[in-house]
């Protein structure tokens, strides 16, 4: 059987005529009519096939929890609507995107490249988006991005390529804005060195929180790189040693975090130096990579804390733990999993189906509902912008209390230490 294809409107027309359709929605009695053209191309679902929904995340390697915790979720979205749509199973077909840019790209190609996808759902890094989206837009599909937070994929003056993309995570506005007040502020440090990997995801933080931590009056001695894949720290701690911060800045992955933690306590002038890490460190893989060190070690996130997300999150963690024998083992599965409800809440509103079983869903009326979405979501509430920013923001700094990586649990190790 043919799952989907994209089918122009003109060959619909052709085939079908003006005839009436069932729309796919809680009042499958109302009638509706196919859209005569939709801008970007009209998706066929054919009867009882599966409704596909595209996705890419880091799902191999050291920062695989990243991706694998937010398929989790979007798995946990499906079944909680029943795993259909009107007539069709729900289907998440997921690529990974390595944490790369290259990643980004292959992983997009071959989503793009298949026409049984209806929407995309991811990444979780910057560096993956900023390859992929432009590639999903060129055929018009839209993408709901679940942690990918640089700045310049929602920005208002972005290049038309990436105006099929939104997210459900805040972006890095607000996150270093934050940041540069706890240090300064709360930690009350005046000088400050920062560590990136050469990401956007990385650079762009850290530049965040230097230009804020700098109108607050302190002191970013350097802005120091380093590979993701390096080994020898020592180096660049020796380096660092030498200007005498009082903190070290590095929203950073697992593999590089993980050796400067172990090392830093090595380097004469730095035995007893304050880190800061960034979001993606969340993962029980930090606990194992780190060893000992790891505790006391101190990273910024968004609130975990039932206070600070929706109502449904307990529930949620529950049925994650029936699933799949843990509880989430990183932080971005509520993001996920509002990323998959909007991508389904937009589907039900715009797809109409004929009177043989056939679905069709507009490529430019689904990016518009997914633009409108409004509901209150596992991580807080969701509501668009013009620009794609759906996300409410609510910082937090998270603390590793064990290096026994089998007590990981978030709220606990790692455990929330401010507000």
């Amino acid at each position: 059987m043919r799952y989907a294809s994209i089918m122009k409107q003109s060959a619909w027309s052709a085939a079908f005529g003006l005839q009436m359709v069932l729309t796919i929605s809680s009042d499958t009695s109302a009638a509706s009519q196919i859209p005569p053209t939709d801008p970007l191309g009209v998706i066929r679902i054919e009867k009882e096939a599966p409704i596909q929904i595209g996705g890419y995340w880091v799902l191999s390697g050291p920062d695989a929890a990243l991706g694998i915790d937010a398929s989790r979720a979007v798995e946990l979205a499906f079944k909680d609507r029943g795993g259909k749509i009107g007539d069709h199973e729900l289907v998440l077909a997921a690529q990974d995107s390595l944490c790369t840019p290259e990643g980004g790209q292959t992983a997009a190609s071959r989503l793009a490249a298949n026409p049984l996808t209806v929407i995309v759902l991811g990444p979780d890094c910057s560096s993956s988006a900023i390859a992929a989206v432009p590639i999903l837009a060129k055929v018009g599909l839209t993408n709901i991005g679940t942690s990918a937070s640089n700045v310049t994929l929602t920005a208002p003056d972005r290049k038309p390529d990436y105006n099929g993309f939104v997210r459900t995570i805040p972006n890095d506005n607000d996150q270093g804005k934050a940041d540069a007040e706890y240090i300064f502020n709360t930690l009350g440090k005046r000088s400050i060195v920062t560590i990136h990997d050469g990401s956007p995801y990385a650079d762009g933080l850290q530049t965040l929180v230097s230009a804020r931590f700098r109108e607050l009056g302190g002191a970013v001695l350097s802005q120091e790189a380093v590979a993701p894949t390096e080994v020898d720290m020592r180096p660049l701690l020796t380096k660092i040693a030498t200007l005498k911060p009082e903190l070290v800045y590095m929203p950073i992955f697992v593999a590089a975090a993980s050796q400067i933690i172990r090392q830093v306590e090595d380097v004469p002038g730095l035995e007893h130096i304050d880190l800061l890490g960034g979001n993606g460190l969340m993962t029980a893989d930090m606990i194992q990579a780190a060893g000992p060190s790891i505790i006391g070690f101190q990273f910024t996130y968004q609130d975990l804390s039932p206070a600070a997300l929706g109502t449904g999150y307990p529930q949620f963690v529950e049925s994650y733990k029936e699933e799949f024998g843990e509880a989430p083992i990183s932080g971005f599965h509520a993001n996920a999993y509002d990323a998959a409800t909007a991508a389904m809440n937009a589907i039900e509103k715009v797809a109409v189906t004929d009177s043989d079983g056939n679905t069709y869903i507009g490529k430019k009326a689904l990016r518009d509902a997914v633009y409108a979405s409004q509901f209150d979501g596992l991580s807080g509430r969701i509501s668009c912008d013009q620009h794609g920013n759906c996300a409410q923001f609510h910082h937090a700094i998270y603390e590793y209390t064990s290096d026994d990586a089998s007590t990981y649990e978030i709220g606990r190790n790692p455990k929330k230490v401010f507000p």
